[in-house]
């Protein structure tokens, strides 16, 4: 009796406790699932509310709102340039400031890797148009693409009535400039609308961009297109103040125009003559053949940013206002992390002429196989920074990153060129060139696309496999170390031009990352070598690469401040700028403005952006600063760079000595053709009666033409698609350089 009850005493206390921590994650379990649902539709309200407000303000009813809203709120500190921020701007930062807790309280929570019975559609991954101007458009974005073009035909058939309304009776016609100029006031307004959402898309690291998952090389798209129809309308309102001021002779007089009180029209000048040209050097034609000049031209985005603000002032700046404080933000950031030199670890020079580099980056920097980063030589150039997806999967290493670049340009043959010579030393064992490299990002999904299917194609054309070589590694990384993952099945379709790129597959060995992968993995491998009719005489024989050691020994790392830095970092960083901005235009309306009665349009909106760029550099450099000191004590802590050579003689013996083996198990999974193109309706078709009814993901890595071919038959299977085919879902990533 008495072992009884010692055995009931003794086993009570541990059930209770297992059961109460059961129960304990369960409440924190839905805690949370409430929280991120009540953040979530705070955000939907705001942001439905704030894109309302655009559609409603030109209507007869939204006026009578206009003016109740500056009345009730003009008499604040903050005066008229407080209610417009109020009314315009503060959506969007309140959605970003809303951002950072969900963000926090997800974490890894926002992968959810479940078995999917049915196929479902998507309309974010469905492609409506492949063959028009503007590329492959999913279903999603050509909802938006509506829904934006009948808000400025809304907006502009009222402004219209409204000016039609105006015109007195008793003018002539000749006379009639004031409907040119009126006209050209409201088209102005509508640009002003259309720019609150132009800089949002090129924030790459921004809180709102990681929010909906939109990664930057898919949102610099709306960037594109919204920066079309901006300017479109900039020009419109500007020629037709030119037509007015023409007809009334006054055309020299007027655009020489600055006043204290008013739109000053000289400001204007400046700022429409920075924005066409940027515009047109950003045209394609001009952008791919002379990328250094659309790049240097599109830095005037400052002058026509400062000078817009003193041609409208500052509180009709604020209307779009929102979205370039968001961009500083991310501007500020990108500035911070790319002062810093990286170290690279070791160069390889492939022999088909692409280099691959591994960088050096701390072990708390998160990317997924899908991430790209921008990269910069100050030895080439101190301006120009170019896009390169990541080829390692983060599972391949804590302290390094590798990319592949091929040598299709003018600074990528600068790089190979200083790359060889810094290989080379003089008499006294001395570099003879010095390589120098900056890095912004990682940039990409926050969630990984690839792990979210049980059937992957991937299509890849040129050294566009190297995304798809990091997607392959971090699989088989999963699979070996039981972590989430879905992919079952893959395809992976390589159109190459000559023979001599087919190396690249095997930069990664897939049998010492997971042993006996092929009983766990489907894995399919079809090469479309274009160029050549047959195999060279020299088939079956390994060329060695290059390697060398490049003579930059600061012992740096990439920095975490942008891409997918820290969450709570980026957090106070934000927040701090936000208030520091609230506070700047508080301390400056009670101090200087209202006391002093300044009243220049101008020079209001000139101290607006001072203040916006203040609180950036002073309060969000403070967190900033304290930023970098957790992330150097971090690296210190971690004394990564001894642990990280020996990592890496380690693979680099492992990987010698399972060569054999590996080639091996690619020449089992692997088809190549000689002298022809990939079918993608047969390859299709093939699909939808091996896999059955399932999901299938398509990411497609390569020139426009190959994402168009693709994209045009995933819509064709869906389209014709039965009870038994696969749903296909398009994925396009676009930087492969």
């Amino acid at each position: 009796m008495a072992v009884d009850d010692i055995l009931h005493t003794s086993q009570h206390p541990l059930l209770h406790s297992s059961g109460a921590h059961a129960n304990n994650k369960k409440k924190n379990i839905n805690f949370v699932s409430l929280a991120k649902w009540v953040l979530k539709f705070t955000m939907w309200i705001v942001f439905l509310a704030w894109v309302a407000l655009f559609f409603v303000i030109p209507t007869d009813f939204g006026s009578e709102l206009y003016f109740d809203w500056i009345g009730a709120t003009s008499e604040s500190p903050f005066g008229y340039t407080g209610s417009m921020l109020l009314l315009y701007s503060a959506p969007i930062i309140i959605i970003a400031l809303l951002a950072v807790p969900y963000l926090l309280i997800s974490g890894e929570d926002r992968l959810q890797l479940q078995e999917k019975k049915t196929p479902r559609f998507r309309l974010w991954t469905f492609p409506v148009l492949v063959d028009g101007p503007l590329g492959v458009v999913s279903a999603a974005e050509l909802i938006g693409m509506i829904l934006f073009i009948v808000f400025v035909v809304w907006d502009g058939y009222f402004y219209t009535a409204v000016v039609l309304r105006t015109i007195p009776d008793d003018i002539p016609k000749e006379q009639c400039c004031f409907i040119l100029i009126n006209l050209g006031h409201r088209i102005g307004t509508i640009g002003l609308y259309c720019l609150a959402f132009l800089f949002l898309p090129v924030a790459r690291g921004s809180v709102l961009l990681r929010l909906i998952d939109i990664p930057f090389e898919q949102a610099i798209r709306y960037h594109v297109w919204l920066g079309h129809f901006t300017m479109l309308l900039f020009t419109l309102h500007g020629l037709l103040f030119v037509i007015a001021w023409t007809i009334e002779g006054t055309l020299l007089q007027e655009m020489l125009q600055w006043v204290d009180l008013g739109i000053s029209h000289f400001p204007g000048v400046i700022s429409l003559v920075a924005g066409l040209m940027m515009w047109m050097t950003s045209l394609y034609p001009v952008r791919k053949k002379k990328f250094e000049l659309f790049y240097y031209t599109h830095q005037l985005y400052l002058i026509f940013i400062v000078f817009l603000a003193l041609h409208v002032g500052g509180f009709i700046f604020c209307i779009s206002a929102g979205g370039i404080f968001l961009f500083i933000l991310d501007r500020f950031l990108r500035f911070c992390q790319s002062r810093k030199t990286v170290d690279i670890i070791s160069i390889k020079c492939l022999p088909c002429g692409t280099m691959e580099l591994m960088l050096s980056k701390p072990a708390n920097l998160r990317y997924n196989a899908l991430s790209f980063i921008f990269l910069q030589v100050q030895e080439l150039s101190w301006l120009q920074w170019h896009p390169f997806s990541v080829s390692s999967s983060p599972l391949d290493g804590k302290y390094h990153l590798s990319i592949l670049i091929k040598v299709i340009g003018e600074w990528t043959e600068k790089l190979r060129g200083n790359i060889l010579n810094s290989s080379r030393v003089d008499l006294h064992l001395r570099p003879q060139t010095k390589i120098t490299a900056s890095v912004e990002g990682p940039y990409g999904h926050e969630l990984p696309y690839h792990l979210m299917y049980e059937n992957l194609i991937l299509v890849a054309g040129g050294v566009g496999i190297s995304p798809f070589l990091a997607i392959l590694s971090d699989i088989l990384h999963r699979t070996r170390e039981g972590k989430p993952c879905l992919p079952r099945n893959i395809l992976i379709v390589w159109a190459v031009k000559r023979s001599n790129e087919l190396p690249l597959l095997s930069t990664n060995d897939m049998e010492l990352i997971c042993p006996f992968f092929s009983n766990k993995l489907n894995l399919e491998i079809h090469i479309f070598v274009t160029r050549e009719s047959q195999p060279p005489l020299e088939e079956g024989q390994v060329h060695e690469a290059t390697n060398s050691s490049p003579f930059v020994s600061n012992n740096c790392n990439m920095s975490v401040l942008v891409g997918t830095g820290n969450n709570m970092w980026l957090g106070l960083y934000v927040i701090s700028s936000s208030l520091g901005f609230v506070i700047l235009l508080y301390l400056l309306d009670i101090f200087y403005i209202n006391p002093y009665d300044i009243s220049p349009w101008w020079y209001t909106g000139l101290l607006f952006v001072i203040c916006m760029l203040a609180s950036v550099f002073i309060f969000g450099g403070i967190v900033v600063g304290l930023w970098h000191l957790w992330e150097r004590q971090n690296a210190a802590r971690e004394a990564c760079k001894d642990d990280r050579i020996m990592v890496e003689k380690m693979q680099h013996n492992e990987i010698e000595a399972h060569e054999d083996s590996c080639q091996q198990k690619l020449a089992s999974s692997i088809n190549t053709y000689y002298g022809s193109r990939p079918d993608f309706k047969d390859i299709f078709g093939d699909i939808s009666k091996k896999w059955g009814c399932v999901d299938v993901g398509a990411i497609v890595c390569g020139p426009p033409s190959l994402q168009t071919s693709v994209a045009k038959e995933i819509r064709s299977q869906n389209i014709r698609r039965q009870r038994n085919h696969p749903i296909f879902h398009f994925n396009s990533h676009s930087f492969e350089l």
